[in-house]
């Protein structure tokens, strides 16, 4: 354990089972040797009863949690908070969760980055309007507005053609489905550190292989396509150039206000070097990375580091008024 130095305090305030897979008895011990204390909030409490925290990360939700923890900023204008509620918001929202895509700039050579082409549902008179569906090239995805982390915002179909749709209740997401190998890259940004890793995706579709008009529930597709074959096809995988991943994690970064995230990445088999975002989520599941307490503490000391630096910018500006106006700091 550090001695000598005072403690970081951050303040988690995450739901019960984010609490369990995030917060290992490791990790809170890495910390703690590192000069990190993470401190659990009680949403029974008052922040306020709580603190004081030089930090606090959250992924909760509610308006009553986004007022208090507003609340706490105002009247604590030091401690940072990870992340912006009205950032985090802009996930929650299908609509709004891939326009930041549009932002991210890759370098030259590197290949090109978009999202696949989808359509907004937003009624049943929808399902009904010929113009619009003719839009989309079948198979589609489907997937609910919100993406908020529940069990009914991972309910997702795949469907071959708009018959299939009358099955399904809007509002929702319809997106085009492309072909990328079976195969899907997960990218983990925590502040700067970036980490790509390999995963099972769906497998590539063929016009001969369709032959159903029913939705089908992704957590059927999955159980079809099990095996030692798809596993190996995966582990064979090329991953995407470090540098292209670099500057769309970036991108992201920047246009979402974010530091905690993760995307997910396909390759389009019929467009060459193309990339498609498809998701983007808050704050996921990152004790599933390789040294994950080490990664999330780093990320903790670098904001212990602005801060200190914010603080030390504040007091050399603040001097440096004084100075001009001829008077000490505390007369200022």
């Amino acid at each position: 354990m550090s001695t000598g130095v005072e403690m970081f305090d951050v303040g988690y305030a995450l739901a019960e089972k984010k609490q369990k897979s995030f917060v290992q008895p490791s990790l809170i011990a890495y910390a703690k040797s590192k000069g990190v204390n993470l401190v659990c909030v009680d949403f029974h409490k008052s922040l306020e009863e709580q603190g004081p925290f030089d930090a606090i990360i959250h992924k909760h939700g509610g308006e009553l949690w986004t007022q208090q923890l507003l609340q706490y900023k105002d009247r604590h204008p030091d401690v940072v908070i990870i992340d912006p509620p009205a950032a985090i918001a802009k996930l929650q929202n299908r609509i709004s969760m891939l326009q930041a895509v549009e932002q991210v700039q890759i370098s030259t050579g590197l290949g090109s980055c978009g999202i696949p082409k989808q359509l907004i549902v937003d009624s049943a008179e929808m399902l009904h309007d010929d113009s619009a569906l003719s839009e989309l090239t079948f198979p589609v995805i489907a997937k609910p507005m919100v993406a908020d982390g529940s069990a009914k915002s991972h309910a997702m179909f795949l469907l071959f053609n708009t018959r299939g749709l009358n099955k399904l209740k809007p509002p929702m997401v319809l997106q085009e489905f492309v072909n990328h190998g079976g195969v899907i890259f997960k990218v983990y940004v925590v502040g700067k550190y970036i980490k790509c890793v390999r995963r099972k995706s769906l497998p590539d579709v063929n016009e001969e292989q369709v032959s159903t008009d029913e939705p089908l529930p992704f957590s059927q597709i999955s159980n079809m396509v099990s095996g030692a074959t798809m596993d190996e096809n995966v582990a064979k995988a090329e991953l995407p150039p470090a540098n292209f991943i670099a500057d769309v994690a970036n991108g992201l970064r920047e246009a979402l206000g974010l530091r905690l995230f993760n995307f997910d990445v396909i390759k389009d088999l019929k467009a060459g070097n193309h990339f498609h975002v498809i998701d983007i989520n808050y704050f996921p599941g990152y004790a599933k990375m390789p040294s994950y307490e080490t990664v999330l503490t780093d990320f903790l000391l670098d904001l212990r580091h602005e801060k200190a630096s914010d603080s030390n910018s504040d007091s050399m500006s603040l001097a440096s008024i004084a100075s001009k106006l001829g008077v000490s700091v505390e007369e200022v």
